[in-house]
């Protein structure tokens, strides 16, 4: 690796994504539309249960595929973006549908894309009931993958939302760098390397194949979390362990994150990250967050398989994780 040492430290917004211009957008539109019966997902009450839909796409990770012209595990990142996040909310997904812009068919590309979106499907136990493909080669470079998913709950499975102080907070490692922050781990990652070159930490692997791991689906938690009084849950997605903050105006302290997997040092050190911009970004080796009473939550840890306390819920205003206040 060469010295990059005269070059500035990278952040997210620098690299092209403001967090709190995005969700600042995101207010505005909601402001426009009206209020929306949910945070991680849209709930409409039909009766007996609420129907939940989320919406995601796979995000700036496409440019990794496309430079391996790789394009087999994004269906996978798509369906998981989607049902994690109904899952956080205690929503069961059943069904999913996709949206594939191209700016020119191809069968090999779509019969990837297919392929990724089956083994999603799959993992999250849900149906893939149809989607569309448009082709749009005046607004579309390359391609973009998005999609909707549905979900059911019963009042009793939905989770409240809101941790309480006190609560015991049980994790689950992630599987990666998931499908959120590549902007800055991009331009990282390719400041000194290709994405064809042998990753520093697995020289079995290329870079590119280490940043499009896909996103795990964390559908088994539901049942040892429905059977439990949880609270809230947070999925690590973008904001990185801001994400915790969903759960409540509390401090969250966290004593024993997961490890990090490498590729997070491996992009900390291409683009002389800080930490706390890190942890802002990224999951850092936890994807999955629930908040609920202690003796609850140690009986969740021990009936999940790589489930763990991690830390608690106090009264305040931040994230407190490897040093960090957040």
């Amino acid at each position: 690796m060469t010295d990059d040492s005269d070059e500035e430290g990278l952040t997210y917004a620098e690299t092209g994504v403001d967090i709190e211009a995005s969700e600042a957008a995101t207010a505005a539109l909601i402001g426009a539309v009206g209020e929306f019966e949910g945070d991680y997902a849209g709930l409409v009450d039909i009766g007996d249960r609420y129907l939940a839909l989320a919406t995601d796409g796979v995000g700036t990770k496409l440019l990794v595929a496309e430079a391996l012209d790789d394009y087999s595990t994004i269906g996978i990142d798509c369906i998981a973006m989607n049902a994690n996040d109904l899952i956080a909310a205690g929503v069961t997904p059943v069904a999913f549908v996709d949206y594939l812009a191209v700016e020119a068919p191809d069968d090999r590309t779509a019969e990837q894309v297919g392929d990724g979106l089956s083994a999603g499907a799959e993992r999250a136990e849900i149906a893939l009931v149809g989607g569309e493909t448009a082709v749009m080669p005046d607004v579309i470079r390359g391609l973009d993958l998005a999609g909707a998913c549905a979900g059911l709950a019963t009042d009793a499975e939905l989770f409240d939302g809101t941790a309480h102080e006190g609560d015991a907070l049980v994790g689950l490692p992630s599987s990666g760098i998931h499908s959120n922050g590549l902007t800055l781990a991009r331009e990282a990652a390719t400041r000194n390397h290709e994405y064809t070159d042998p990753f520093p930490y697995d020289d079995d692997r290329t870079v590119g194949e280490v940043l499009l791991e896909p996103t795990r689906i964390y559908r088994e938690v539901l049942g040892p979390l429905h059977d439990a009084e949880t609270h809230a849950a947070a999925h690590v997605t973008g904001g990185g362990w801001t994400n915790l903050s969903r759960m409540g105006e509390f401090r969250y302290v966290v004593e024993e994150p997961f490890d990090a997997q490498p590729v997070f040092e491996f992009v900390q050190e291409g683009g002389d990250v800080t930490d706390e911009e890190m942890h802002r970004t990224f999951n850092m080796g936890t994807g999955f967050v629930a908040a609920l009473p202690e003796d609850d939550a140690e009986t969740v840890a021990d009936t999940l398989e790589d489930a763990r306390v991690i830390g608690r819920v106090e009264s305040g205003d931040s994230v407190a994780v490897r040093g960090l206040e957040l």
